[in-house]
């Protein structure tokens, strides 16, 4: 399990600045953002943290400044209990922690305990997944979630009925996080397992996988995305900004997944694609 890096930015002009460094943080690694009026905080794994310079980081429309803190796993859950609010998508779907008040006249729930797990809703592409997810026919289908994070994507597809799900997260810590998080939503029949691309060489025939990582990370598992499902299963896409989306449908074209819709919210966008 690995400590994270907490990173403090102010961003003079805050926009469109703050966009446009967030996206140049994702593609290096960072995982989760949370914006402010002067900038933003990002977080990211030590371990990866430790190949980045930010001298290298250089922009003509604005500047910014930084300041870093060490964030041990002990403290994660303060950290978070600061920062999170309850995210509400449409009459849908709330996500909340334990500590949030309940919401009356949503369809449906999720109660999560973040940890060191990121993927907790604040995200606009976590947003844009859970409200696609509403738009599929999921009953009984079978779902791959790749960089399950906290699983709220996994459970919410439970929840629209899906079955059977299979989450797969590099991070220990994320996993464990997920696993729990699975059983405190009804979906302890959710397989989480710990790992990489490779734990998915005896797996074919997904109807829906859900992908909410980040452009290059996505270029890269496209192939692997198409070879693992079913002939008409869907990949649903997020993780990247809507000046990605050309790019990455022309590598989804190569792969037999042609671009069905697509949504954008604060710049950031989702894909909907069916394998032809």
């Amino acid at each position: 399990m690995s400590n994270y890096i907490a990173y403090y930015f102010k961003v003079e002009p805050p926009q469109p600045g703050t966009d446009i460094l967030i996206a140049s943080l994702g593609e290096a690694g960072f995982e989760s953002f949370v914006e402010n009026e002067e900038g933003f905080e990002a977080y990211i794994n030590e371990e990866l943290e430790k190949n980045i310079n930010l001298n290298e980081f250089t922009f003509e429309d604005f500047k910014f400044t930084f300041e870093k803190d060490k964030i041990e796993q002990s403290n994660w859950n303060a950290e978070w209990e600061k920062n999170f609010e309850p995210v509400l998508v449409e009459d849908l779907l709330l996500i909340r922690a334990p500590f949030h008040a309940e919401v009356k006249n949503v369809k449906h729930e999720v109660v999560i305990m973040p940890k060191m797990s990121f993927g907790t809703g604040h995200h606009d592409t976590t947003w844009l997944m859970c409200k696609q997810l509403f738009d599929l026919d999921l009953k009984n289908k079978s779902v791959l979630d790749m960089g399950t994070g906290t699983g709220i994507l996994a459970i919410v597809a439970k929840k629209l009925g899906a079955s059977p799900i299979l989450g797969i997260d590099i991070d220990e810590w994320s996993a464990e996080n997920a696993k729990e998080n699975c059983i405190a939503n009804g979906g302890a029949d959710i397989e989480i397992k710990l790992g990489d691309k490779e734990l998915l060489d005896n797996y074919k025939d997904f109807a829906v996988i859900l992908a909410n990582i980040n452009k290059n990370v996505l270029k890269i598992q496209i192939p692997l995305y198409s070879k693992l499902l079913k002939a008409d299963g869907v990949l649903l896409m997020s993780g990247f900004f809507t000046t990605d989306v050309d790019e990455l449908e022309k590598f989804a074209n190569q792969n037999q997944l042609k671009l069905v819709e697509r949504y954008n919210k604060n710049d950031w966008a989702v894909m909907k694609l069916r394998k032809s």
